[in-house]
């Protein structure tokens, strides 16, 4: 390691094998949390380049579990990367239950918060689920509830052995951008909302070279999803698109609607008033439209006015709401 970070330090990159080999050995115990604290260092001062992710997304996907089985049912996973530093309530979280509720099947792959209050494995217990990484579990939950739960601890070990390094640094770290794409049941449908455009367009590279369908969202003003305090851009296999709020109906929303908390128990309240359709017109809306272009991802020849339709019927009747306590029976 101290070789490597010598390299590191005088602007050298890594090759994709390079890259594979050290996060397969940090995986496997054999650096201490000082050593992988310099590393991860080295990627808050420069980019991470295509060799240097493409080479920790192989190792990261070679560790999964197996979890075959469930790739059947086509999910489609609904995440941010995190790390945009505006502690938003639990947004993408609160989306996979609306997709769920509305007839799809929904394969949630989330962590505890590193940069934020609550991450979705913050909410998630706070609710009493218990993490599993039993596959039958899981199936059963994907099978009756639409949605299943993977914390990403239990189906990585690289990704437990740096949890504690990234809880203490406390600030976005490239296993940021890492962790949507190594979901362990490697879904073909994903949407992705990433914190600034240079990733949007890595993870563009990366869909286009992939065999699967793909929406990335990005806000302009920053935000790892879309945010409706601002323009958002739109990538999928349609191709490039900015949106404003008022295209979807819907009106601006301002930064302080959709904070998340001081607590994990703060955001765990906040996530509940959504469940059930009690909370602001800004957050119902913000859940709303990311849901909507989820459910886009899942069926393209909806267009986006049908697929809110489908969200907000959804979440207004109540499904939203039996779909987590159904969820939760299946889960604690």
């Amino acid at each position: 390691m101290k070789q490597i970070l010598n390299r590191l330090f005088e602007h050298q990159y890594l090759n994709r094998d390079e890259a594979e080999k050290i996060l397969t050995r940090m995986a496997a115990g054999e650096y201490n949390e000082s050593q992988i604290a310099a590393f991860i260092s080295v990627f808050l001062m420069r980019s991470i380049s295509i060799d240097e992710f493409f080479g920790f997304s192989d190792a990261l996907l070679n560790l999964c579990a197996d979890v075959t089985p469930l790739q059947k049912y086509d999910p489609v996973d609904i995440v941010g990367t995190g790390g945009d530093n505006k502690n938003t309530f639990n947004i993408s979280t609160l989306s996979c239950f609306v997709v769920a509720s509305a007839g799809y099947k929904v394969a949630k792959h989330g962590n505890y918060g590193a940069t934020s209050v609550s991450g979705a494995s913050n909410v998630m217990e706070q609710h009493g689920v218990k993490f599993t990484s039993d596959v039958s579990k899981l199936e059963r939950s994907l099978d009756q509830a639409n949605i299943a739960y993977l914390h990403a601890p239990l189906f990585n070990n690289a990704m437990k052995v740096v949890a504690p390094v990234r809880k203490a640094l406390g600030v976005r770290t490239f296993f940021n951008m890492l962790g949507p794409v190594v979901n362990p049941i490697k879904p073909k449908k994903n949407v992705l909302g990433v914190f600034n455009l240079k990733m949007a367009r890595l993870y563009y590279y990366m869909y286009q070279n992939a065999d699967c369908d793909y929406t990335v969202v990005h806000s302009l003003d920053g935000y790892d999803e879309i945010s409706l305090t601002d323009h958002f851009k739109v990538i999928s296999k349609k191709g490039e698109n900015i949106f404003s709020p008022e295209d979807l109906g819907f009106s601006p929303c301002r930064q302080k609607d959709l904070d998340g908390g001081k607590t994990p128990e703060e955001a765990s309240r906040i996530f509940d008033d959504v469940l059930n359709n009690t909370t602001s017109e800004a957050r119902k809306n913000v859940v709303l439209a990311n849901s909507a272009f989820s459910i886009q991802t899942i069926n393209p020849s909806l267009s986006i006015e049908e697929c809110i339709a489908q969200a907000k019927e959804a979440l207004e009747s109540g499904r939203t709401k039996e779909t987590f306590q159904k969820f939760l029976k299946l889960n604690s």
